[in-house]
């Protein structure tokens, strides 16, 4: 009887941990994802506003670092070929903000209720995406301050998912 109540309490506390855990990784996964839902609205919206390394817009940064050309000088020779750069950075932007949208709902339901596949869901979906935005930034060198809040987001949903690990027999 006093093993099984042992084994109770022990139980129990370690529930209150687990639980515990996993409140305070779907917050932290909900802000990153939150953080990254807004980055894609500004990219879908305004992606001349969207700042960059040296406090220039991110898509100028992008196409000068990549081309080692002026965006001024394509815009004014080749209007119609900015306007479709401009057009793919939106709509890369809009993807993310589909993204942050799906990751925000399962992060907020599945993953705090605890459902596994929500867990590998958002570990897939959060590395590609973070990943698709630093591999970007990374080809066309264009890294400053705000860019390093993606590598920031990232670390913190790979922490978050590491205290609630699926395969380590835990329930975070």
């Amino acid at each position: 009887m006093a093993d099984e109540m042992n084994n109770w309490r022990e139980s129990g506390t370690r529930t209150t941990g687990m639980k515990r855990g996993r409140r305070v990784a779907w917050l932290l996964i909900l802000t990153a994802d939150v953080g990254l839902l807004a980055w894609g609205a500004m990219a879908a919206l305004a992606p001349e506003r969207l700042p960059g390394p040296g406090s220039a817009p991110i898509l100028t940064a992008g196409y000068e670092g990549f081309t080692k050309g002026s965006w001024q000088e394509l815009a004014a020779t080749s209007p119609m070929t900015a306007a479709y750069i401009v057009l793919l950075f939106r709509l890369y932007g809009a993807y993310i903000v589909a993204f942050g949208l799906l990751a925000i709902a399962v992060t907020a339901t599945a993953f705090r209720r605890g459902d596994g596949w929500a867990w590998w869901a958002l570990l897939v979906g959060n590395t590609i995406a973070f990943g698709a935005a630093m591999t970007y930034d990374w080809i066309v060198g264009a890294i400053g301050p705000f860019e390093l809040s993606e590598y920031l987001g990232i670390a913190v949903v790979y922490g978050a998912l590491a205290i609630t690990a699926p395969f380590f027999g835990r329930d975070g």
